[in-house]
């Protein structure tokens, strides 16, 4: 049991990447780790920070869900997410191994000034000015906080160069993919 985390800020190419990882290989399986929290969002109140990240019990969802799926579909996981807090990273990841599955972090390293252009040319919500000029608010917001925590990250996190193209750095994903699982 396998799962690829792909981590970065917002505009790093997490969820581009992702999808060359699984158009090059159909075996593999997207698990958008964002979809429990916006399934908890309607059933708890978000804690005062506005973050569904900062509840427990999302993390925990997302390890559940992802060994879930590992156990059923015998394939390796792809998780485009952001995740900066390094304790989260660590109880998500525990608890991932802890059920047998390995788990290779990547972390798109981009500069500051590539991740700005990037979330202000993106179209999250184009059929909605106001909702999509509020999340791309939100995302510029987080820049320096996902950036601060690239020292933070564990020896294990392999850094990607963010300004690298799709295909090297699928290749990259690829070639630690070859190797044995740790």
């Amino acid at each position: 049991m396998r799962i690829v985390w792909l981590n970065g800020a917002f505009g790093a190419g997490k969820t581009t990447l992702a999808k060359r990882l699984l158009a090059d290989d159909a075996r593999l399986l997207l698990f958008d780790a964002e979809l429990p929290g916006y399934m908890l969002r309607e059933i708890v109140p978000l804690p005062p920070s506005g973050d569904f990240q900062d509840l427990r019990i999302w993390r925990r969802s997302v390890a559940d869900t992802a060994v879930a799926l590992l156990q059923e579909y015998h394939t390796t996981l792809v998780v485009p997410m952001t995740v900066v807090v390094p304790q989260y990273l660590d109880e998500i990841f525990l608890a991932l191994r802890a059920a047998g599955a390995s788990v290779d972090h990547f972390f798109l390293n981009t500069p500051v000034e590539v991740l700005r252009q990037r979330i202000e040319e993106q179209s999250i919500w184009p059929g909605d000015q106001g909702r999509d000029a509020e999340v791309r608010a939100w995302r510029l917001a987080q820049i320096q906080r996902c950036v601060a925590a690239v020292p933070q990250l564990s020896a294990q996190t392999m850094l990607l160069d963010g300004e690298l193209s799709v295909d090297e750095l699928a290749g990259r994903v690829r070639a630690r993919l070859a190797e044995p699982a740790t």
